[in-house]
């Protein structure tokens, strides 16, 4: 599922409680990769298993901020302004280990929002899963509206 905005969420149509389109990322090895080079995060617990392994993790895990990153775009995407996201924040309750296989991982983003604050930033409540379980929680996301 992806999130079209044809029209721009309109802060006097939100009320607390509407939900944002969850979207759905495949995340790969490769990716792992290539965020790391454009991130300069070269810490091979993000690619090698022996490395990772050798740390006690399950296998190389997904850089939080990519997760992060994720969602920020999410966000932006469905607020249609690249700078409407205006505080963000959140927490990593959990590791999101990438097999070293064609399929990745399939993080999941979903969104609500929480409160109307003054016009036009609303707080939005924000979480990434991976299986279910949430990977990333957003409970501080100020969006303002156009």
């Amino acid at each position: 599922m992806t999130v079209q905005s044809v029209t721009r969420p309109r802060y006097d149509l939100l009320e607390p409680g509407f939900r944002l389109p969850s979207r759905a990322f495949r995340v790969r090895r490769k990716d792992l990769v290539r965020y790391g080079g454009a991130a300069r995060d070269y810490n091979p617990i993000h690619w090698d298993d022996r490395t990772a392994t050798g740390f006690g993790l399950p296998g190389p895990i997904a850089q939080g901020m990519l997760t992060m990153g994720l969602a920020l775009g999410y966000l932006v995407e469905w607020a249609g302004d690249p700078g409407a996201v205006v505080d963000f924040g959140g927490r990593f309750p959990r590791l999101v280990p990438v097999p070293d296989d064609d399929a990745g991982v399939e993080l999941t983003v979903e969104a609500s929002v929480a409160e109307k604050l003054d016009p036009p930033k609303v707080r939005v409540n924000l979480a990434v899963r991976l299986d279910g379980a949430k990977v990333l929680l957003m409970p501080k996301v100020i969006v303002a509206l156009r």
